[in-house]
């Protein structure tokens, strides 16, 4: 075992010494040493719950003979982070959540770890830190919250930020909103429907280092706890048959995760996430291989926010052992899992409950997956779009370009009538260096879907997983690097072909070269963690993660 290099022999009688000071028995000494990796905390609903999750985990490794230590590492909401300065915290805090459990995981000799995470960001950082360090591993996930109930509808946390741009519009009262935000989320949970913390879950169960069912468990059901604490026997498990996580993590298992993230239209966030956890596995996944996978995996499940249904309704459906089981002749089945079984024994005998919730592949809501990578003069290095989320009328567009230099500048026209129908808002300089830190923009996409705006958005910024509409992210090179979103001036036309795979601005290439020319890098005043990442950070085709 690991730990040995740490409890093992006479030399070692003051570090016994010191697991003694924390109730450990002798016995306990001799057992493999198991970190629990929570993410606890009382101000990220996804989270707020995490404990019981980790005393059932504890008890399964308990109960397998092995020796669980439990700590923490930080989470942040991304909802209560939105459209403010707060927000560019969140996707850099995954190096944070890497680093911190790298340091513990090294610096105690632990034998293997059970990751316990909900949100967003915290999900990647643990997977991060899993490919790193390479040792058995395997994930709970937190669960989906429940669906708030307004007016007889079901209503998440998406629902509030489209209400804003309702109120605006004049399609709601402010009595309607007050209703709503009492209601839209009624206790612990990710965010209900197939948004970035969901999507991530989903992604981590067909992967293969999570139970299957552990995605759609929600919250507060009791088979959340049921999963982790056999998930905690798992590792014990894994721990004796040195089954470690790139065991698991390989490229065949992430093209796995791709496929369902493509099949159910999730987060394009996971484009970002799954590039960084990639590169810590020294797997080499680029921003095409997404693309190709999209081309030939259909949407299968019509999940909010461009769909109807909620994690609810999928982990009624036979969840995503049976999502799985649907794309069979799509996935590498013989990829290992923290089940010790491959993915095509976990998936053998499992049954589709409800096939409008999860469709079969001859009967697609649409023919390709959810996200498609586009290319062209305004995006050399890529761009993506959630292309099942877009209406049919907007795939293929051309308008004049307002131009906006942050989130704030943005929401404010968008809020007091200054955008029209057919515009092109661009909002610059939010990509990984140059906001930095690649907020979400979550407030401008809702206000627009709320308003009704039949307009694009386009940033070097990156989306929530609750944003639907024709809102293209993740342009690159960012406006920071010189990229040619940078020199977009106001009016110019800005061309979208969604099918084609492009994203051009209409201006002469003599023109174009000429404003590159003239272009010059902006600075800012900034301080800080956000400093070190703006320095060290990739662009978000590499998945903007640090050096």
């Amino acid at each position: 075992m690991k730990s040995d290099i740490m409890k093992k022999g006479v030399e070692r009688a003051p570090h016994r010494a010191l697991l003694k000071a924390c109730g450990v028995t002798d016995e306990g000494i001799e057992r493999p040493f198991i970190a629990v990796v929570n993410s606890w905390n009382e101000i990220v609903p996804g989270h707020i719950h995490l404990r019981q999750v980790a005393d059932a985990v504890k008890t399964g490794i308990h109960s397998a003979g092995g020796s669980p230590f439990e700590f923490h590492t930080i989470a942040v909401c991304d909802g209560l982070a939105m459209g403010h300065d707060g927000m560019r915290y969140s996707l850099p805090s995954r190096d944070v959540i890497a680093d911190s459990i790298e340091v513990m995981i090294r610096a105690h000799a632990f034998d293997g770890m059970v990751l316990i995470s909900s949100c967003d960001e915290i999900v990647p950082g643990h997977l991060m830190a899993a490919a790193r360090l390479d040792i058995p591993a395997a994930v709970v996930t937190g669960g989906p919250m429940h669906s708030g109930v307004f007016k007889g509808e079901n209503v998440d946390i998406i629902s509030v930020f489209e209400a804003i741009g309702k109120l605006k519009g004049g399609k709601i009262s402010e009595d309607d909103l007050k209703e709503l935000e009492d209601c839209a989320c009624p206790g612990a949970g990710s965010c209900a429907g197939m948004f970035s913390a969901n999507t991530l879950a989903c992604g981590v169960e067909a992967l293969g280092l999570s139970l299957p069912g552990c995605a759609t468990a929600h919250a507060i059901d009791i088979s959340k706890l049921r999963i982790a604490r056999e998930s905690g026997k798992r590792i014990v498990s894994l721990v004796k048959d040195d089954v470690t996580a790139r065991d698991i993590m390989s490229y065949d298992a992430f093209e796995n995760w791709m496929r369902v993230s493509m099949a159910t239209a999730g987060s394009t966030n996971d484009v970002l996430e799954i590039l960084a956890i990639a590169k810590e596995a020294d797997i080499k996944i680029s921003l095409d291989s997404f693309d190709k996978i999209s081309r030939k995996t259909p949407h299968i499940c019509n999940m909010r926010p461009g769909g109807v249904y909620t994690m609810l309704d999928l982990d009624r459906a036979g969840g995503i052992p049976a999502v799985m089981k649907r794309l069979r002749e799509l996935l590498n089945l013989e990829c290992i899992t923290v089940t010790g079984k491959t993915v095509g024994e976990n998936i053998k005998d499992v049954e589709v409950i409800d096939d409008e919730v999860i469709r079969p592949l001859s009967a697609p809501i649409h023919s390709e997956g959810g996200i498609a990578v586009l290319r062209g003069s305004l995006a050399p290095n890529g761009a993506v779009v959630k292309q099942t989320a877009v209406d049919e009328q907007m795939l293929r567009h051309t308008g004049p370009a307002r131009v906006f230099e942050s989130e704030e500048d943005s929401i404010d026209a968008i809020l007091n009538g200054r955008i029209n129908d057919g515009d092109v808002v661009v909002i610059r300089y939010e990509g990984p260096k140059g906001g930095p830190g690649m907020r979400e923009m979550l407030a401008p996409t809702s206000a627009i879907y709320g308003m009704g705006l039949k307009v694009l958005l386009v940033t070097d910024g990156r989306f929530s997983g609750g944003t639907r509409g024709p809102c293209i992210g993740h342009v690159a090179p960012e406006a920071a690097d010189g990229g040619p979103i940078a020199i977009v001036e106001e009016g110019d036309m800005i061309k979208v072909d969604i099918p084609a795979r492009k994203l051009d601005i209409v201006i002469k290439e003599s023109e174009l070269k000429m404003r590159l020319r003239r272009w010059k890098p902006r600075e800012r005043n900034v301080k800080g963690y956000l400093r070190r990442y703006a320095e060290l950070c990739l662009s978000s085709d590499k998945g903007a993660c640090m050096k």
